[in-house]
């Protein structure tokens, strides 16, 4: 009995721990047509590597992404058209940043850090909805723990493997 005992609760702890070893937001609802700090945890590196860069694809309708610097690491901002023109604060903005990468970096696996980008949420994203923001962690030889599996209609991250990190997106707020 204590054998069956220590076997379902070593069962629970591994599900447990699985289920928040992946990178993730740390605020997970925003409204559209406001700005967004996004904070990125990540938990760990690569089975037993370092992470040594973090991607974060930029997904279209978030718009005028500005990376927060991170002392040891170095930043690439990839910068490319928008599939269409965005209203930023009066200005038509038809291309920007559509990917952040910290690299040079050295995060333990035993090690936990977030990496942070502010970025405006148009009012074209649809409220109601989960918009995700895919992550890959990059390790040496070649490894990584490519966090960017979006679920399809009727499934939720909890069925995926390496789920995206999402924001539900909320009402605009009013100007009152």
């Amino acid at each position: 009995m204590l054998k069956k005992l220590m076997t379902a609760t070593a069962m629970i702890a591994v599900s447990a721990t699985a289920a928040f070893a992946h990178a993730s937001l740390e605020t997970t609802e925003a409204p559209v047509g406001s700005a967004y700090k996004a904070v990125i945890r990540v938990p760990h590196g690569c089975e037993g590597k370092p992470t040594i860069a973090v991607r974060v694809q930029i997904p279209e309708g978030v718009i005028a992404a500005k990376p927060m610097p991170k002392p040891g690491w170095t930043v690439e901002k990839v910068k490319g058209p928008y599939e269409k023109s965005y209203d930023y604060h009066g200005t038509p903005t038809t291309e920007g940043v559509k990917e952040i990468v910290w690299k040079g970096g050295n995060l333990a696996d035993d090690e936990y850090d977030e990496f942070v980008f502010r970025a405006f949420l148009t009012d074209s994203l649809p409220v109601g909805k989960l918009l995700h923001v895919p992550v890959v962690q990059e390790c040496p030889d070649g490894a990584a723990e490519r966090w960017i599996e979006i679920p399809a209609e009727g499934q939720s991250g909890d069925d995926l493997e390496y789920p995206a990190p999402a924001i539900r997106l909320l009402e605009k707020k009013s100007d009152h």
